[in-house]
């Protein structure tokens, strides 16, 4: 399936973080992605929202012309660690700690809205094999199930005897 991509490298913002906004719009449909990060008080949202408007730009230039925004979903997504600077915070009684920046690897990938449904046909769902349920959707009493594999009773040492 083609898809266009925009990646964003060494970005100043640490993978841990960045994952939190990126998770937010993978799978979804580029207008509620864009939608979603424009309300998302983080900030990689701003640079991941730039990101993604440069991916949907190179989808509809660039030789592809996968469509329009409307017709485009965020089909991957994802945040690679980049290089960490290391630096030093000088402590008490002469000891140093080091501190950790660190960089980002952004990738996102836009690929048109399947509009077929592969496989099975989405008619109606299977049963499930579990407990039967009541109407309150709570499952039945343990009395009124009967288990798979019953054990019989084991005989007492009174029967035994007589």
């Amino acid at each position: 399936m083609p898809e266009a991509m925009a990646k964003l490298r060494y970005v100043r913002m640490s993978p841990r973080k960045t994952r939190v906004v990126v998770d937010l719009i993978r799978g979804c449909a580029v207008n509620e992605a864009l939608a979603r990060l424009k309300f998302t008080p983080r900030a990689g949202a701003r640079v991941v929202e730039k990101l993604l408007m440069s991916a949907v730009a190179n989808a509809q230039q660039g030789g592809k012309e996968l469509g329009d925004a409307d017709e485009l979903r965020v089909s991957r997504a994802f945040v690679d660690c980049g290089p960490t600077m290391k630096r030093f915070q000088p402590r008490a009684q002469g000891r140093a700690f080091t501190i950790h920046k660190r960089m980002s690897h952004i990738t996102v990938a836009v690929s048109p809205l399947e509009t077929k449904v592969r496989g099975k046909a989405a008619s109606s769902p299977a049963k499930s094999k579990g407990p039967e349920k009541t109407k309150l959707g709570s499952p039945r009493p343990a009395a009124e199930q009967t288990p798979a594999s019953v054990k019989p009773a084991k005989a007492t040492k009174k029967a035994k005897d007589s």
